[in-house]
């Protein structure tokens, strides 16, 4: 499995990010700009923090299998893996959606004198924050889940390359 690459999540999130800005200045210029729903932002964060427990109920199972604590519980690698698929989906439709909301709130900041555009920017601009922290804790669950590089004997707790 691959890792996630920063510049890929920033691409994506600038890529949808000027979409968005040149829809809405289109549609604008058309008539009504589309509302940014309240809920936008409370999904993102709900799935943020979604990810974040994941990782750190992994982190701590992982620490206990590796310190062999008595009645520690595994955890299976096949679980590990849908967890980490879980995040780098989430993380790339976050960067996309964050992207796409925060194109149409740069629209909205030209209007902040208006009651109802401000409260569209507001929402707009939380999106774009709870999608940022669903990318970091997809990231986090990432490193969380990443076994240790072969080529690294350090982490893998001897002195020396191993000898069959």
């Amino acid at each position: 499995m691959k890792q996630l690459r920063l510049g890929v999540l920033a691409g994506i999130f600038a890529g949808a990010g000027v979409l968005s800005w040149a829809a809405a200045r289109l549609w604008e210029s058309l008539g009504t700009l589309p509302s940014v729903p309240l809920a936008a932002p409370i999904v993102l964060a709900a799935i943020a923090a979604v990810l974040t427990a994941t990782a750190l109920s992994l982190r701590s199972r992982l620490k206990a299998q590796r310190e062999r604590r008595p009645g520690a519980k595994g955890v299976e690698p096949l679980m590990a893996a849908r967890a980490v698929v879980f995040g780098q989906a989430s993380a790339l439709v976050a960067a996309l959606v964050s992207g796409a909301y925060g194109g149409v709130g740069v629209v909205l900041l030209g209007a902040l004198e208006l009651p109802a555009r401000r409260d569209q920017a507001i929402y707009a601009g939380f999106s774009v924050l709870a999608g940022a922290a669903v990318i970091a804790a997809a990231l986090f669950l990432e490193r969380v889940c990443r076994l240790p590089d072969d080529s690294d004997p350090a982490q893998q707790g001897g002195t020396g390359p191993a000898h069959a």
